[in-house]
């Protein structure tokens, strides 16, 4: 009886199978809150600036059509290891689908994201490979969108001592949209979530 048990505890420890594990409902997540920052902090802020940008009217384009909008540098402040790029897609995600603008993937500030597809396709023209290529399915030039706004910020953490063994944690997002045509900023907009507990809470 033993050798037919001994495999399935084996496999339990393997496989990590813990009866405490439960999956979470991130629409309607009931869990505790946590002083550091987890993806329903993203998801608020997100939102927020989105429904701010939206509700400024900045972004209506006279004679119709969408804003071109490049991603800019968003720098992490806090005592965290913030995957900026992370809080950034659900930026560009609901900015996407306000209908306002649209993103480019061919060009961006610093690390931001590209898409080197996009440039690495437009090489094939003038390169040896070039005789391979159906000439009428490769991209012409003159055929990018060079943007029109860029979208910019910064994540800042502040840890402030409460009182007696508590600790209030600060964390604000700041965001402004750039017009690269004149440099007048557009739109900006600061999100501040707040959150208090014990000193023996870690923030990072």
């Amino acid at each position: 009886m033993m050798k037919k048990i001994l495999p399935f505890v084996l496999a339990a420890a393997l496989f990590g199978c813990e009866p405490s594990t439960k999956n979470i409902d991130t629409i309607n997540d009931p869990g505790k809150a946590v002083m550091g920052l987890d993806y329903r902090d993203f998801e608020r802020a997100a939102s927020e600036m989105v429904q701010s940008m939206v509700a400024s009217g900045a972004f209506k384009k006279e004679g119709g059509g969408r804003y071109v909008v490049a991603k800019g540098r968003i720098l992490n402040d806090t005592m965290q290891r913030i995957d900026t790029d992370q809080l950034m897609a659900k930026v560009e995600q609901e900015m996407t689908r306000s209908g306002l603008v649209v993103m480019t993937a061919a060009v961006g500030a610093g690390n931001a994201p590209k898409d080197s597809m996009v440039h690495d396709v437009r090489e094939i023209r003038d390169s040896d490979k070039a005789d391979e290529f159906n000439k009428d399915t490769l991209q012409a030039k003159g055929q990018l969108i060079a943007p029109e706004l860029s979208i910019s910020g910064k994540v800042i953490q502040r840890n402030v001592r409460y009182e007696g063994d508590k600790q209030q944690v600060e964390y604000y997002f700041q965001l402004q949209m750039n017009n690269l045509t004149n440099g007048l900023v557009f739109w900006q907009n600061e999100i501040v979530l707040g959150k208090r507990g014990s000193n023996k809470s870690v923030s990072w």
